[in-house]
């Protein structure tokens, strides 16, 4: 089956989640991604657990279906080795220290005006330029400096998100716009310099909370897993211990609400409880009557009512949930995967194409494709062994 990157090659000089992450997704379109890693240790993201057959779970996520080439960039023969394989790459990704792909000399300025075909795309913190440039980021850092932690959370505390957001808006934005660079070279003839921000990335997720603290107004107010600003809108406490999330986003749907879940018309005429914006500025009163009843139903009972009366709602899932959720299962999203600890479970990527179906392929093991790579490039491994090991033997 044909795939829409087959033929497209990405050279990748990437660690951790948000490089990682964009190149696993070009991979899943059929794209050949040779992932440079160092010797022996690889990626420092396969050490950061062992809770996957022993490998680590981040690890898993994001490099199926990759090349594994172990190079040590500072040996004497890696430059000519990454001048033999970006001279044969469509796309270059790194996403390394500041600064450290063009003391390389794999700038984009450089690279491109010896390859004017080639698309270039570094991920970094907070940009090529600007005073934050050489400032080291971490997702948890880019959370903070994106404002992220000042509504996520409770009232007494910030908290962060449970999953590495802002490297997974940066992956996927390094991934749009490679596709985008990819559809524009084949108008143009053209290469380009792709620059990706963290920071940037992340601020365009919140664009909500940004335009509602418009011009100096008061921002959204952190309630944990309760929306900020629309009331009912949240989780909600089953008699049986469950938990329920639920939403309400009219007129409408509150009267259902109050008639055919409460069962309680009352509630719905009360005047504290007329729009949302009532609701709001009364939820603790409103809170305690929804609580009151909500005590006398099991979660199945709630659910219920909730789909009796249209209201969205879920399930307030963890983990295991999600493994095991009907609705995955149903749709067939889950594939087996090798890795070199064995098969494991992978998700496909969202979106059911009707056209192809997504490559699944191996995890790689660090240098796995080492010496075919490099026989590719008419060179022998033997010429990246460490200075001074012949001579040892």
């Amino acid at each position: 089956m044909t795939l829409p990157l087959d033929g497209i090659t990405v050279l990748s000089l990437e660690h951790a989640i948000a490089a990682p992450f964009c190149t696993r997704q070009l991979a899943d379109l059929g794209a050949r991604v040779i992932k440079v890693e160092r010797p022996g240790s690889g990626d420092f993201a396969r050490a950061y657990d062992q809770r996957v057959l022993g490998q680590s779970s981040h690890f898993v996520w994001v490099n199926r279906s990759k090349e594994s080439l172990a190079l040590d960039l500072k040996h004497p023969a890696a430059a000519e080795v990454m001048a033999r394989l970006v001279g044969q790459a469509d796309v270059l990704v790194q996403n390394l220290a500041p600064g450290a792909a063009a003391r390389m000399g794999l700038d984009a300025e450089r690279l491109l005006r010896k390859h004017p075909r080639l698309i270039v795309c570094d991920i970094s913190g907070y940009g090529e330029d600007g005073p934050y440039r050489d400032k080291k980021a971490y997702d948890l850092l880019i959370q903070s400096e994106a404002g992220f932690l000042s509504v996520t959370g409770t009232g007494e505390e910030p908290a962060k998100s449970g999953n590495s957001i802002a490297d997974i808006a940066a992956g996927m934005y390094a991934y749009t716009n490679i596709l985008a660079a990819l559809m524009q070279r084949q108008r143009t003839g053209k290469g380009s310099h792709i620059d990706v921000s963290m920071l940037e990335s992340l601020a365009e997720w919140m664009g909500f909370p940004m335009y509602y603290a418009f011009d100096g107004a008061v921002p959204p107010q952190r309630n944990g897993a309760s929306h900020a600003t629309i009331f009912p809108y949240g989780p909600f406490a089953a008699g049986d211990g469950g938990k329920v999330m639920l939403g309400i986003q009219n007129e409408r749907e509150w009267q259902a609400f109050c008639e055919i879940v409460l069962r309680a018309p009352a509630i719905h005429e009360d005047e504290r409880f007329q729009g949302n914006a009532r609701r709001h500025a009364n939820r603790v009163v409103l809170q305690g009557l929804i609580d009151d009843i909500f005590r006398t139903l099991t979660a199945d009972e709630l659910v219920r009512r909730l789909d009796e009366a249209r209201i969205a709602n879920a399930r307030v899932n963890d983990m295991a949930g999600l493994w095991a959720h009907p609705q995955l299962r149903a749709r067939d999203r889950w594939r087996d995967v090798d890795t070199p600890a064995g098969v494991i479970p992978a998700l496909l990527p969202p979106g059911r194409q009707s056209a192809f179906s997504p490559r699944m392929g191996a995890i790689p093991s660090v240098g796995q494709h080492t010496k075919a790579i490099l026989a590719e490039l008419g060179m022998d491994a033997d010429a990246l062994e460490p200075v001074g090991a012949g001579a040892a033997r």
